[in-house]
């Protein structure tokens, strides 16, 4: 996975270099100096791939109160759809900004009602989500208005939630609407912050909170993560593939309910297991079924409850039944727990049920349908009858040992410099980028940072990330690849 940084980091093993020692990293800046590139860019690069995630500020209210006007002007672009009518924005959408050189994530959510249904609901599902998986949320409300019942009501649940509240006043265009913003001090959240989200009047201050609010470091993922706390395994996968069967069976009892139909597990479940000599802390989870988006109910909070969980875990096993062809909502769910930066293990369940000719069209059918991800231990087993499931213990660590792998930037570059003399990157329009130096900045999973004469195509990072594979490993991890261009002398800022 190329050109982009995951979330999924942890601070545990790092410096403040990113995965970097202070000795490696004052050695690889004075060979980004000699290489002609600028100090700062460099240090923003590893800072960049790094940090793991950033911050998460969640702005949520109810409908037409101009959340999506302010996410705007808080990222300093129209990216946000905005119209003067309720229920424009639905989904969550995740924007990256910055404030008084501090980096985070923005999350835009729909309008949040009480006592609503259909898609409405969903939408309230989202932003009730957003909350639970923010850092600290501003709460937005139009000050012209003022309170409603709905206002209360996400007051109860941001107080529920017990994350920080930032309060803006949204529609103070001038100070005759302050009186008005200052009625809101009676929803006991502190301070309103008058704000005029369309002309910018007073979101600096905002802001200002805004990152008093937030944490310096993004907050801890992996619960029970520490130095011999018990690894966090996420059981994932279509409706009735057998997650609850395998949780049963690797814990020697009827832990969950099993059911033959589909959707019995709403809830995360966590359970202590000791297996392999070690305590795991395992995770069965709700179906993902397709359209979640189109859901409704029960089912719809179970999806938004199973992604949760994802980004809890550590290792995502993914269910995929055997008896049946890999269909795009299996390779859907795997691309979650990639794009989530999770370890990865693929089991393939109910297993004892093929017959021979099944097993040789099974197999050429994942050697095409899951070529993306041919790094992840596989294991074949039986959630029923228990076969092979001594394998699944050393497969989820194999992903693990990848996810934390870390490869001294010396080596690396060893490794790179005999790569790109070998194999270097085709001519474009006359020209031959080179890939020049790179460090690994950080791991949970893989994180690099590539440095180049020039842009490097999307083709020729995807053979350096086999070829990585091929050298140090990373079974079971999706691996992180940023390259950053060496800008000319003469354009660069002064």
């Amino acid at each position: 996975m190329n050109d982009q940084i995951q979330p999924g980091g942890s601070a545990e093993h790092e410096y403040d270099h990113g995965a970097l020692g202070d000795a490696e990293y004052a050695e690889f800046m004075e060979l980004a100096a000699e290489e002609g590139f600028d100090v700062e860019d460099v240090e923003g690069a590893i800072e960049e791939a790094g940090h793991g995630p950033l911050p998460v500020l969640a702005v949520v209210g109810r409908p037409n109160v101009g959340k999506s006007t302010l996410v705007n002007r808080i990222i300093g672009r129209r990216e946000a759809v905005v119209e003067d009518k309720p229920g424009v924005t639905r989904d969550r959408v995740t924007y990256e900004a910055e404030w008084a050189g501090r980096r985070f994530k923005v999350v835009d959510t729909g309008g949040w009602e009480q006592d609503v249904l259909g898609i409405d609901a969903s939408v309230a599902a989202q932003a009730e989500y957003a909350i639970e998986a923010a850092d600290a949320v501003v709460f937005v409300v139009d000050a012209k208005v003022g309170a409603t019942d709905t206002d209360e009501a996400v007051v109860r649940l941001l107080r529920k939630a017990g994350k920080p509240v930032v309060l803006c006043a949204n529609k103070v265009d001038g100070p005759s609407g302050e009186a008005d913003a200052a009625y809101l001090w009676s929803l006991g959240l502190g301070e309103p912050h008058p704000v005029s989200a369309l002309h910018g009047r007073g979101t600096g201050d905002m802001l200002d909170r805004v990152l008093e609010a937030l944490p310096e470091a993004p907050r801890e993922s992996f619960a029970g993560g520490g130095v011999g706390g018990p690894r966090r395994v996420a059981l994932i996968g279509r409706p009735n593939v057998g997650k609850s069967s395998l949780l049963n069976k690797v814990a020697g009892e009827e832990r969950v309910v099993v059911n033959e139909l589909a959707g019995t597990t709403r809830d995360p479940v966590d359970e202590l297991i000791d297996l392999g000599g070690k305590t795991w802390k395992f995770v069965d989870t709700a179906g993902i079924r397709k359209r979640v988006h189109l859901q409704q109910g029960a089912d719809y909070y179970a999806s938004l409850r199973t992604a949760a969980a994802v980004e809890k875990a550590e290792v995502a096993v993914v269910l995929i039944d055997a008896s049946e062809s890999v269909s795009v909502q299996d390779q859907r769910i795997i691309t979650m727990a990639v794009e989530a930066g999770r370890a990865l293990v693929v089991a393939y369940n109910k297993w004892d049920t093929l017959d021979e000719e099944r097993r040789f069209y099974l197999e050429r059918e994942i050697e095409t349908d899951l070529a993306q991800i041919a790094w992840a231990p596989r294991v074949n087993v039986s959630a029923y009858t228990g076969r092979h499931m001594e394998k699944l213990v050393p497969a989820i660590e194999t992903a693990l040992a990848g996810w934390e792998t870390r490869v001294p930037t010396g080596r690396l570059n060893a490794f790179l410099g005999e790569l790109v003399a070998a194999h270097p990157h085709p001519i474009r329009g006359g020209k031959q980028p080179r890939i020049l130096f790179g460090t690994q900045a950080g791991t949970k999973p893989p994180r690099f940072v590539l440095f180049a004469s020039g842009f490097i195509e999307a083709g020729y990072r995807r053979f350096i990330e086999r070829r990585l594979r091929e050298e140090f490993g990373f079974e079971g991890t999706p691996i992180h690849i940023s390259v950053r261009v060496r800008e000319k002398r003469g354009t660069r800022k002064k």
